[in-house]
């Protein structure tokens, strides 16, 4: 594996600088679902923070990059599968800030194919592609991995963006939500945004977490991350993991039933890969009688389709 280096001044105007819609707003909707339970439904619109860097993928990104741009790195470094959208994410920051951007490409064999849509636009974005086979991958954050992959100009950021500054970013998110929400919740790929959502939150208010990926790997992620970011457990949260679908970019047929349904109902199309799994996994329990009457639920949509 060849080194990646760049002489690329990094980004010094700071992520604050792109003009997030900081607090995301609030949407209110009358979905007889949870009004017949005596429930509330509120979203929390954080796809709406910026147009390039939506929801936790700003939440996560921004103190990461920050930190990049104090250490004098003129390149961010990153991981993820095909459709990921922290890659996507990530190039964008690369662009608008003057970052050089890697990402490393889970699967050797999409090398040579045409790009989907997703890693198209990374590579739009500026960003360079680097596929690697699955079992490199797995390793990657191995040092003699990442010496292989990265410079001395390099800024790693993990998969997913999920380290101890991007939990400790999203807990503004539960901060924004405290004296609104007695329940909270929110989609989780590799456990940041839980992380620091539910340390952010008041004592009184629950975060409910509803895993994309088939597996029940991700409370042991949380706690670390947390660990690393606040010194231990924080807030009161919990995993649901029945709504995955199958896995990561599953999409069941009842899925997209529920998904269709819902923009009938509201007009608001869903992202299919984590915003409507928390959505039916937030509807599911509302039906079993999971909240007492009077609970205020908030969902967290992290993303647009």
């Amino acid at each position: 594996m060849d080194r990646v280096t760049s002489d690329n001044p990094p980004g010094a105007a700071g992520p604050d600088a792109l003009r997030p819609q900081l607090p995301s707003p609030l949407q209110e909707l009358a979905d007889e679902r949870f009004a017949r339970r005596g429930l509330r439904l509120l979203l929390k619109r954080d796809d709406l923070i910026h147009p390039d860097l939506p929801g936790n993928k700003w939440r996560k990104l921004a103190p990461n990059l920050a930190e990049a741009a104090a250490a004098g790195k003129g390149t961010l470094l990153t991981f993820g599968g095909a459709y990921s959208n922290h890659l996507r994410a990530t190039a964008a920051a690369g662009r608008l800030l003057g970052f050089a951007t890697v990402g490393v490409v889970r699967g050797d064999e999409l090398a040579g194919r045409p790009l989907n849509p997703s890693l198209r636009q990374c590579a739009a974005d500026g960003m360079r592609l680097r596929f690697v086979d699955r079992a490199t991958y797995r390793r990657k954050a191995e040092p003699d991995v990442l010496a292989a992959l990265a410079g001395e100009d390099c800024f790693v950021i993990p998969e997913g963006g999920s380290n101890a500054a991007a939990a400790r970013g999203c807990a503004a998110l539960g901060q924004e939500l405290r004296g609104v929400a007695d329940v909270a919740g929110v989609a989780c790929g590799t456990g940041g945004t839980l992380a620091g959502l539910a340390a952010g939150l008041a004592a009184g208010q629950q975060a409910i977490g509803f895993p994309v990926l088939k597996g029940a790997f991700l409370g042991e992620e949380v706690l670390r991350l947390q660990q690393e970011a606040f010194g231990g457990r924080c807030g009161d949260w919990s995993l649901d993991e029945r709504f995955h679908g199958g896995g990561y970019a599953k999409r069941p047929p009842e899925l997209e039933a529920f998904a269709e349904d819902f923009t009938a109902r509201h007009g608001l199309p869903l992202e299919r890969l984590y915003v409507a799994k928390m959505l039916y996994g937030l509807t599911t329990l509302a039906g079993e009688g999971a909240f007492t009457p009077g609970t205020t639920v908030v969902a967290v949509v992290t993303g647009s389709p």
